[in-house]
């Protein structure tokens, strides 16, 4: 069994690296050991999962992560920490060590072709500035991905799991809807992170469905045309994605859609309705 990082194991080894946590990767370090077991636990992994971890850091989570999954792939954007991450894994996980693949790089950009085999799924404690884009681009890339447990500033977990007609529901909820079912999994305190973030923490679990048939490309163009003037009506902030005001009000009509409603209204399904009616046009 992997010995996991305590607060002390963490600060000795970012004193070792020379490693201080930036702001510009948003990086807040777990330093508690029982938070990163129930992550895992929580992530519903098995022992034929292979893992995608985005961020993994000085290596908290994936201790936990490894002991449990048949792989774990560990995306990693700064080049100190991804050089560092093997050694300790392998100092501290001896027995499942060569279950780790590090790749350095951007994860809000990654392609498949550079993981060793596809991941079945995702576990990150990601940056808020990045979570949505992340998690959104894994679940495009890697249709293969079919679960995952991220955590993410509370206000975006609430984003991501939102439904219609709320006032945090908007394009990453419909997005997000796309690609999986999603739930909020819990709270995370502050007091677990080094260093001590300002905003609180919150676990969203997913779980993939099969993608609906249609042009996702014209559905999450409504989706940001809606959303991008979210106060208007659906007939004057359709008008750019549909090309004009006559055609936006058609493609209403067409979709059974009332023209005086507003973006945060409508449920994938009916964005879906809108994006058809276009191609119909």
């Amino acid at each position: 069994m992997a010995r996991l990082l305590s607060s002390s194991d963490i600060r000795s080894l970012s004193r070792g690296l020379g490693i201080q946590p930036t702001k510009k990767w948003g990086q807040n370090f777990v330093i508690d050991a029982n938070t990163v077991r129930r992550i895992a636990a929580t992530a519903g992994l098995d022992e034929d999962d292979v893992v995608m971890e985005v961020g993994p850091g000085l290596g908290s989570l994936t201790l936990a992560l490894i002991e449990i999954a048949r792989r774990v792939i560990a995306v990693e954007i700064d080049p100190k920490l991804a050089l560092a991450l093997p050694t300790t894994v392998a100092h501290r996980a001896p027995e499942e060590h060569e279950r780790l693949h590090v790749i350095e790089t951007d994860a809000a950009r990654i392609r498949a072709d550079q993981l060793p085999e596809p991941p079945t799924a995702l576990v990150a404690n990601l940056p808020y500035n990045v979570a949505v884009p992340v998690v959104l681009h894994a679940l495009e890339t890697f249709p293969t991905l079919d679960k995952g447990l991220v955590m993410v500033q509370a206000e975006v977990g609430d984003r991501l799991t939102a439904g219609p007609g709320t006032k945090i529901y908007g394009a990453p909820s419909v997005k997000m809807a796309w690609y999986a079912k999603a739930r909020r999994a819990g709270s995370v305190s502050p007091n677990v992170f080094w260093p001590v973030p300002n905003v609180a923490s919150g676990l969203v679990a997913f779980e993939r469905h099969e993608s609906p048939e249609a042009n996702r490309k014209e559905v999450f163009g409504a989706v940001d045309a809606a959303f991008g003037q979210r106060r208007k009506m659906l007939r004057q902030s359709l008008k750019s994605w549909a090309g004009s005001g006559e055609a936006a009000d058609e493609i209403l009509r067409r979709a059974g859609v009332e023209p005086t409603r507003r973006g945060e209204s409508l449920d994938i399904t009916e964005f879906i309705a809108l994006a058809d009616a276009k191609e119909t046009l």
